[in-house]
C-alpha cells in the first residue's frame, strides 16, 4: 500500500473544544483534554483536501500545559426562550502534528490523479499560507491557525509534559465505508474509540481500523465509483 512521507504542522488557538460525546446531553459540552484524531483530520483537510487522498494522523505533541475555562452560553430553545448552558473549553492550546497521506482505495475513478509529488507540493504550499479554509479547533467558535513545520523544527519542539499520562478510552474517529452491501449499496457508519496514552507529551495514534471499540450508528447510502465512470 502506498504511503507518503510524513508532513508536519503546528496548530494554535486561544480556545479549543474537542467534544466528549458523553457530555453532549442537555446542551452541556465538556472538552477532552487532548485533541481527537477526527478533530485533527478536520483541521488537516481544511488545509488541503482532495478525494484522491486519505490522511492518516501519526502523532501529536502537546506543546502547552492543559488548562480549561468554563463559559456560560445562552442557547435558543424551541419555544423561543433561551437556556443557560455551560461549555468547558481548553485554553491557549498549541499542538504539533505528524501525518501522512495514502490513496483513497474507494476512488478507482481517480487513478489518473494519483500523483504523489503534485499533492505533496500543493499540501506544503497550503500549509505555508495557513490553509485554504478557516481552521476550527473542534467547534466553530474556536478559531485557530496553522503553520507548516519542517522535520527538524518538529523534532526540536519541546512538549509541556514528562512521563506517562493515561486519558482512558477516548473517541478516535468515524468510519463510513466498511461492510458495504454491493447489491443495495448500503453501508454502516461507525464511531470508534480506543485507550489514549501520552508519553512525554506525545500521543501516538493507531489507524481507525485498529480501534478496539466500535459502535454502529446507522446505515447510509453509499455512492459507488468505477474506474471508467468519468
Amino acid at each position: 500500500m502506498f504511503q507518503s512521507d510524513s508532513f508536519f504542522m503546528k496548530i494554535e488557538g486561544p480556545y479549543a473544544l474537542f467534544t466528549d460525546p458523553m457530555s453532549k446531553g442537555n446542551g452541556e459540552k465538556f472538552t477532552y483534554q487532548v485533541p481527537t484524531v477526527q478533530a485533527l483530520l478536520g483541521i488537516i483537510e481544511a488545509c488541503y483536501w482532495k478525494p484522491t487522498i486519505k490522511y492518516v494522523v501519526e502523532e501529536v505533541k502537546i506543546l502547552h500545559p492543559i488548562r480549561t475555562e468554563t463559559k456560560n452560553i445562552l442557547l435558543p430553545m424551541m419555544n423561543g426562550n433561551k437556556d443557560l448552558s455551560h461549555y468547558t473549553y481548553l485554553k491557549d492550546v498549541a499542538y504539533a502534528v505528524k501525518f501522512r497521506f495514502e490513496w483513497a482505495e474507494n476512488r478507482p475513478d481517480l487513478l489518473q490523479d494519483r500523483d504523489e509529488k503534485k499533492h505533496e507540493q500543493i499540501l506544503l504550499r497550503s500549509m505555508q499560507r495557513g490553509g485554504r479554509h478557516d481552521i476550527f479547533l473542534g467547534t466553530r467558535e474556536c478559531i485557530g491557525s496553522i503553520d507548516r513545520l519542517h522535520r527538524q523544527e518538529y523534532d526540536e519542539l519541546k512538549t509541556a509534559f514528562t512521563g506517562q499520562v493515561s486519558f482512558g478510552i477516548m473517541f478516535h474517529s468515524f468510519s463510513y465505508s466498511e461492510q458495504i452491501d454491493r447489491k443495495s449499496l448500503r453501508g454502516v457508519l461507525y464511531s470508534q474509540f480506543t485507550p489514549i496514552t501520552m508519553s512525554n507529551g506525545i500521543i501516538s495514534f493507531i489507524k481507525p481500523e485498529e480501534c478496539s471499540i466500535r459502535h454502529e450508528l446507522h446505515d447510509y447510502k453509499v455512492k459507488e465509483f468505477h474506474k471508467n465512470m468519468y
